[in-house]
């Protein structure tokens, strides 16, 4: 549960709408959470709620272009006119300062799911010396024949229809393929989640499930490009605990291998504290799956964190 919701001025501009769980008991950690595409923070009032019951103080913020945050150059669907992957990335560190003003000395962790895992590990490769963990869940970062490819395809579909319109290549290539790897699927969107509930409340979710603008999708293939190259990669401390977790089922990660090619990548490029795990049939959303996928998920996230909070105790834990 939910109890702050307010606006944060980021210095790149946008007024961030942030919402908060404060730690239900002595206050261990703070947890910043990355959300998804298409999404927004709303979504993660239980997870958030979870996560307070073990120490933490929790915060959430919509992305640029997401939710209900906003700026003069991120209307719904754009992260900015220029420079959006930069500026997400500034923005989740915004919060990350205010976070750290109001709960000094608090070891912190950032927590980001597919398109915010992308942002966590960008966020880590800029900020990882002022934290404690990153966990990047359901986060495709591969950038192969295929990425690059879509990167000239991107460039023409802006020369032909501008950068503000809604990229039917990015949605040909992601929502629409992936809706249709469920076989018998019920909806376009039962790839997210085995949990009908969870799926039906995304579908009727106003601020969920939109098509991003050609903008938008190219910047979301730069934090791609950007957070999963080697040169970015070496740049990640050693000692940095990373959480790394996905589904078999889940067609944004191709079926978890995406999962275990970034655990692999991280080890040879230098990290050598890794939790790596494929959640057998899961699928994408794993915070909104059935408690057969959630479960061991959750489990798994919260032993990792316990050893992260071991390392940094507070006065009275």
């Amino acid at each position: 549960m939910y109890d702050q919701r307010f606006t944060l001025d980021s210095p790149t501009g946008a007024a961030l709408n942030v919402r908060t769980a404060r730690a239900r008991r002595e206050p261990r950690g703070i947890l910043l959470v990355q959300h998804g595409l298409a999404e927004h923070s709303g979504r993660y009032e239980r997870f958030a709620g979870e996560m307070a019951a073990l120490g933490f103080e929790v915060f959430v913020h919509d992305h640029r272009g997401h939710g209900s945050t906003s700026a003069l150059d991120a209307p719904l669907r754009r992260f900015a006119k220029s420079n959006g992957a930069a500026k997400v990335v500034a923005d989740a560190h915004a919060v990350m300062v205010h976070a750290q003003n109001e709960h000094w000395g608090l070891p912190v962790v950032v927590f980001g799911h597919s398109l915010g895992g992308s942002i966590a590990l960008n966020f880590a490769e800029r900020h990882g010396a002022e934290l404690a963990g990153v966990a990047i869940w359901n986060a495709n970062l591969t950038f192969g024949l295929q990425e690059r490819l879509a990167v000239q395809a991107l460039k023409v579909e802006r020369a032909l229809k501008g950068s503000d319109v809604g990229s039917r290549l990015f949605a040909r290539a992601t929502f629409e393929t992936w809706g249709r790897s469920v076989p018998g699927a019920r909806t376009p969107a039962d790839w997210l989640s085995h949990d009908s509930a969870a799926v039906d409340a995304y579908l009727s979710d106003p601020l969920c499930g939109f098509t991003p603008t050609v903008s938008m999708a190219g910047d979301i293939v730069e934090l791609v490009r950007q957070g999963g190259s080697a040169e970015r990669l070496t740049l990640l401390s050693p000692d940095l605990p990373l959480h790394v977790l996905g589904g078999s089922e889940d067609p944004a990660t191709a079926k978890g291998t995406a999962i275990e090619t970034l655990a692999a990548r991280l080890r040879v490029n230098g990290a050598r504290r890794i939790s790596a795990e494929v959640i057998a049939g899961a699928r994408h959303e794993t915070l909104n799956e059935i408690e057969l996928y959630r479960a061991p998920a959750l489990a798994s996230l919260s032993v990792w964190l316990g050893r992260i909070l071991a390392e940094h105790p507070t006065v009275d834990s």
